[in-house]
């Protein structure tokens, strides 16, 4: 016979929780549970996109990692963005988001198109301009991102572009 499931907000350590006369265990000395229905939309977003956050500073005291989810529309994109110094892992759950950016690592500057399915991963590396697409006129893309920093970095930009390092910062 399974456990039952744990009530919102208790994580695995039901004895952590606040009694009278005892205070309730520091974010940091506990597992945290997140149910799909509590996910914050209050994050950073982009243009023909949702994010929601599972795992940050503020929903767990994380300090550095940021995950959560984000949904793609059908016949969509989002606009061009990087994800300023955190690295990106994303895990496609559903439907078939498109990942483009440039490769200017030949003769010429390069548009490159990542058709993905779901179970397929994808790495951002700090600072790489890209978008999402979901060029299905009928399915929502959904997909689960992790970031190496605690909260999730959106820096929109004009379009795709190759980031020169020795540029100086607005």
């Amino acid at each position: 016979m399974s456990e039952p499931l744990t009530i919102p907000g208790e994580g695995f350590h039901p004895h952590l929780h606040a009694t009278p006369g005892h205070t309730a265990a520091p974010l940091r000395t506990r597992l945290h549970h997140i149910r799909a229905d509590e996910l914050d939309g209050d994050t950073a977003q982009t243009g023909g996109m949702r994010r929601f956050s599972a795992v940050s500073g503020k929903t767990v005291g994380s300090e550095k990692l940021w995950m959560g989810q984000t949904h793609v529309a059908p016949s969509t994109a989002s606009s061009d963005h990087h994800h300023g110094e955190s690295e990106t892992a994303i895990h496609v759950v559903s439907g078939h988001p498109e990942f483009v950016f440039v490769d200017d690592s030949g003769d010429e500057p390069q548009e490159v198109r990542l058709r993905t399915s779901p179970g397929d991963y994808i790495f951002v590396p700090p600072f790489v301009p890209h978008r999402e697409e979901n060029p299905d006129p009928d399915e929502e893309a959904v997909v689960v991102i992790a970031r190496s920093t605690q909260e999730a970095i959106v820096v929109n930009l004009p379009r795709l572009y190759a980031l020169d390092p020795g540029a100086a910062s607005d």
